[in-house]
C-alpha cells in the first residue's frame, strides 16, 4: 500500500505564499511521477503541476511563473511552492503519485489540503 499525506494548506491573503508538502510512504518500489491537482467547489479536478522521473516538470498555464514543484527523492517528499497567490487559486489541493509496489502500479492520491486565498 501507498500513503500520501499532504500538509501546508491554510488561509492566505492575495499576493501571499504557501508551501505544500506531501510525504509518500509504504511499500514503494519506484515512482514514475508525482504531482499536484486541485479542485474548487463546482469544478472538476485539474492538474496543477507534475514532476516526472528525470526531473522534468509540467505546469498548468494559470500557475506558470508563480508555482514551483520540487521533490526530495531520498525521502519521497513532494513540495509545491505557491507565490503570488490569487483568489482563483482557492481549492482543495491533492498530491498524487504514479507509484509502483510489488503488487500494483498505478495512481495514488492523498486526502487533500485546503488552500483559501482571500481578496
Amino acid at each position: 500500500q501507498v500513503q500520501l499525506v499532504e500538509s501546508g494548506g491554510g488561509l492566505v491573503q492575495a499576493g501571499g505564499s504557501l508551501r505544500l508538502s506531501c510525504a509518500a510512504s509504504g511499500s514503494i518500489v519506484a515512482i514514475s511521477a508525482m504531482g499536484w491537482a486541485r479542485q474548487a467547489p463546482g469544478n472538476q479536478r485539474e492538474l496543477v503541476a507534475a514532476i516526472i522521473r528525470g526531473g522534468n516538470t509540467n505546469y498548468l498555464e494559470a500557475v506558470k511563473g508563480r508555482f514551483t514543484i520540487s521533490r526530495d527523492g531520498a525521502n519521497n517528499t513532494l513540495y509545491l511552492q505557491m507565490n503570488s497567490l490569487k483568489p482563483e487559486d482557492t481549492a482543495v489541493y491533492y498530491c498524487y503519485c504514479n507509484c509502483h509496489t510489488m503488487t500494483r502500479s498505478g495512481a495514488y492520491w492523498g486526502q487533500g489540503t485546503q488552500v483559501t486565498v482571500s481578496s
